[in-house]
């Protein structure tokens, strides 16, 4: 059945409260701005505020209305709306379903009919979007309970491996950041040099076509400096690589084990020591790095520059064991993350438009 969505969900657009009334000490409400603390699925608070002129209750989906536009979380807790959100909430109450459905028509809420693109959206434009869905409110819960369980194991594999990276971390510092050397002196064979001594630097290149499609013509994901931007016809790298920003956002670290195009906004990164690597690619500061004037810029050669402590071979060796092990369980959960994600992606398109007919299945 087609609605208006204005006929089926209530709408409520942030106003934020004077500054004044914003506080990092946990008084009065959690305060969303915009989507820079959404999460995958739910947002945390960073910033709190005593006066709150716009609410939106626990449960509500919460849609960025500003460039960035159209980012979906669920808040968990009561929070005051800011102007660069709005919150959504379904009149029957299924705000799970009401997730996937926006997830599903955020793309028609973005064009015109022109096909451009809005930097931003206002209430009329939201309650006017015009949706399909299924009548029977039975169905629309299983159709969000499909799509949970799959997000919900994508959520416990990246809790997994945040707890995997934590492990590593907290192992790369207490073996080479908390020991104490015994009068100033480090261990037999422990010395600084720079990181060109052991990794590689290069940088990426300008990919020869580029697509937002993932299919047989392009096939590689297209790595910027800080996610995949795209896709194309063809890998500069086969190997297993580190990845951060050249020129534009810094201080991401991606890890790539498949064949991907980096491109020409990026630093690659090879090492025989790959996790020890890692490590030390997280603990740098990156803007004090920081060469461009107008746009953020790091060179390759101040990159091989860095001084690093590096350890003796075979504490390295260890170092590398260990960390690698706990890691390749982090690549099993990134893969199986990434083809979830594709099944979720593919899936929703088809429940939400009654293609794929779920009505008759148990869940």
């Amino acid at each position: 059945m087609r609605y208006r969505l204005e006929e089926i969900a209530d709408v409520i657009m942030g106003q934020s409260p004077k500054s004044e009334y914003y506080n990092t000490e946990k008084k009065g409400l959690p305060f969303l701005q915009g989507n820079r603390t959404f999460g995958f699925k739910y947002p945390t608070f960073d910033t709190y505020t005593t006066v709150a002129p716009k609410i939106a209750r626990a449960g509500d989906v919460i849609m960025s209305v500003r460039a960035p536009v159209g980012a979906l979380n669920i808040t968990p807790v009561n929070v005051c709306l800011g102007r660069g959100v709005c919150s959504l909430r379904m009149k029957n109450g299924n705000q799970s379903f009401l997730f996937y459905l926006m997830k599903y028509y955020v793309p028609y809420l973005l064009k015109k009919e022109s096909g451009t693109v809005f930097g931003s959206v206002n209430r009329d434009d939201i309650n006017r979007l015009e949706v399909n869905i299924p009548e029977d409110v039975e169905e629309q819960k299983k159709i969000s309970r499909y799509l949970e369980m799959i997000d919900d194991k994508i959520e416990l594999n990246t809790a997994i491996n945040n707890n995997l990276e934590q492990q590593v971390s907290i192992f790369y510092q207490s073996w080479f950041e908390d020991y104490k050397r015994v009068d100033n002196i480090f261990p037999e064979g422990w010395k600084y040099e720079e990181l060109s001594s052991i990794a590689y630097i290069t940088s990426g290149k300008r990919p020869p076509v580029k697509s937002e499609i993932c299919n047989q013509e392009t096939p590689f994901a297209i790595v910027g400096a800080a996610s995949v931007m795209g896709f194309t016809s063809e890998a500069n790298h086969t190997d297993k690589i580190l990845v951060i920003g050249r020129v534009g956002t810094h201080g991401v670290i991606q890890r790539f084990n498949t064949p991907c195009w980096a491109s020409d906004n990026t630093l690659v990164i090879t090492s025989p020591y790959y996790e020890f690597t890692n490590q030390i690619l997280n603990r740098i500061d990156y803007l004090s790095m920081n060469r461009g004037s107008t746009q953020p810029l790091i060179t390759q050669g101040d990159m091989k520059k860095i001084v690093v402590l590096v350890p003796d071979k075979e504490t390295l060796t260890k170092f590398e064991e260990f960390a690698s092990s706990l890691m390749a369980k982090w690549e099993a959960n990134n893969i199986e993350n990434v083809k979830l994600t594709l099944l979720r992606d593919t899936l929703l398109p088809k429940l939400i438009s009654g293609e794929l007919d779920i009505s008759n299945t148990k869940i």
